[in-house]
């Protein structure tokens, strides 16, 4: 098949990579180039440095909205387009163009966690399973029907974690799937609008932790925390960014905080949260028994919000 593939983070490379093999991939779409690290240097998205490297044709538009981008879309004559977390509204004069239509590989068991963030809101409302949806758009937001769903357990893993097994499963679901969207007999089913739920985009203050929590919340959130909406606190009033945590053991008051005998541990409602690995502000990341290892030893002392 002529595809165009549209996406921008690492979650879109896998199955940019099996189509690449198997399709003629004529053109790739992604976000522009957003400033990134020290010096504020431009830096290519996931799927843009992939197109770079497979000398694949790629375009960076800032909208799909103008005739121009229409106009060259449909000068492309493709089957279909392959969409995976693009970060850009695909308008009707887009959607129109392949007659195959517009197949999105969509992070989440649809009509589930429709919407921006379904990897971290699953996470953070605690659901035991998640999966990949393949769906045809239309207008709405993740609206269309699915011809294929595939569901994987969350267990204890982190976003970063999550999103790569999504994106691998999402890549053979995909794979499977496009044999009988290119012959038109697959069954394409309406999503049950009873059962949807919106994944909104996490802020930093969805995965902020403070002594009112439980362990399970905390764990959650921290799991749930990403590079832009990270897990911080403060401890004797220095900031301190969560990347890894457990469930802790020793028995401290909500809003206490000690580093004894190697376990680095706050109290929270219902008990204690471990640190496992941590960013102190102004500092890389480390194991969080190596930075208490600088501390005052095993006195109490109090942790809060950011």
């Amino acid at each position: 098949m002529r595809i165009v593939f549209m996406g921008t983070p690492s979650f879109a490379v896998p199955s940019l990579a099996k189509l690449a093999v198997a399709h003629d991939i004529i053109a790739v779409y992604c976000r522009p180039d957003a400033v990134s690290g020290r010096g504020s240097h431009l830096r290519p998205s996931p799927v843009a440095a992939f197109a770079d490297l497979h000398s694949l044709p790629l375009r960076q538009p800032n909208t799909l909205r103008s005739a121009e981008e229409v106009s060259h879309l449909i000068s492309l004559a493709p089957d279909a387009i392959i969409v995976a977390a693009y970060g850009l509204i695909l308008p009707p004069d887009v959607l129109a163009v392949p007659p195959l239509g517009c197949i999105n590989i969509h992070g989440s068991l649809l009509p589930r966690w429709r919407g921006a963030a379904p990897v971290q809101r699953a996470i953070l409302a605690g659901d035991e399973v998640t999966g990949i949806s393949i769906m045809r758009m239309d207008e709405g937001l993740d609206t269309g029907a699915y011809c294929a769903r595939v569901s994987t357990r969350i267990g204890s893993l982190n976003t970063t974690e999550l999103t790569a097994r999504l994106a691998t499963l999402g890549a053979e679901l995909l794979m499977t799937m496009l044999p009988d969207i290119e012959s038109g007999t697959c069954e394409w089913v309406e999503q049950d609008a009873t059962l949807v739920t919106y994944a909104e985009k996490v802020t930093p203050a969805d995965v902020a932790l403070s002594p009112d929590v439980s362990v399970q919340d905390a764990l959650r959130r921290v799991r749930a925390s990403a590079a832009t909406t990270p897990s911080r606190i403060r401890i004797d009033g220095k900031g301190v960014t969560l990347l890894a945590c457990s469930a802790g053991e020793l028995e401290l008051a909500s809003g206490e905080f000690v580093a004894r005998q190697g376990a680095v541990e706050i109290g929270v409602v219902d008990g204690s949260v471990r640190l496992e690995r941590i960013k102190p502000e102004g500092r890389s990341e480390m194991d969080a028994a190596a930075w208490a290892r600088g501390l005052r030893g095993d006195e109490i002392s109090h942790w809060g919000p950011s």
